[in-house]
């Protein structure tokens, strides 16, 4: 199978999660052993794969390329993106796992939705809410990086309470993303 230009993004999304996991694992934020240009090259990483899911949608759409592998392909890329960013910052303890909780359970509840979608010949696109939820995902998962990065030892407390409440702000958009979600397609899986 030839993939087009948008669906090739995708994947080097996907590609680029490993490499991002590397620098994120590494930096240890608020340790001793931090080392801000791991934090930065986190953060970088993760805005190269973020313009890809920008430029992935927008060429798609605009040349009229759109495939229901890139409608399976591009929300599991953003899924495998943003949860290896919010694992780390809740092992880097500014982020609560409660928030990875509603994170996890809302894209296993769509995922859900989609196979059975998918038993009876139909693919179900993300919504308007799904991609509000990934924005605010990628928003706040670069703020922190880039925040950790380019902070002094002194801003540790500030940069770790504003990705806290950015983190939930992401619990509470992510739940009620699902839910609307899951409301505008039951009807897709009956039967």
């Amino acid at each position: 199978m030839k993939l087009n230009l948008p669906n090739q993004l995708t994947l080097l999304r996907v590609a680029l999660v490993p490499v991002f996991m590397v620098f994120a694992a590494i930096s240890h934020y608020g340790q001793g052993d931090f080392n801000p240009l791991w934090s930065l090259a986190a953060g970088a990483v993760f805005a190269v794969a973020s313009l890809t899911d920008f430029l992935d949608g927008y060429l798609a759409r605009k040349n009229n390329l759109v495939t229901d592998f890139g409608k399976f392909a591009d929300p599991l890329a953003d899924k495998m993106l943003t949860t290896a960013a919010f694992i780390y910052m809740v092992v880097d303890g500014v982020c609560s796992p409660v928030v990875l909780a509603a994170v996890l359970f809302r894209e296993f509840a769509v995922a859900g939705i989609r196979m059975l979608a998918a038993a009876g010949q139909k693919v179900i696109a993300a919504n308007m809410w799904g991609k509000v939820k990934t924005v605010l995902q990628m928003l706040s998962i670069l703020f922190y990086y880039f925040a950790a990065a380019l902070s002094s030892a002194t801003d540790i407390p500030a940069v770790s309470l504003i990705t806290q409440v950015l983190c939930w702000a992401v619990a509470v958009v992510t739940v009620v993303s699902g839910a609307i979600y899951i409301k505008d397609n039951v009807g897709a899986i009956k039967g």
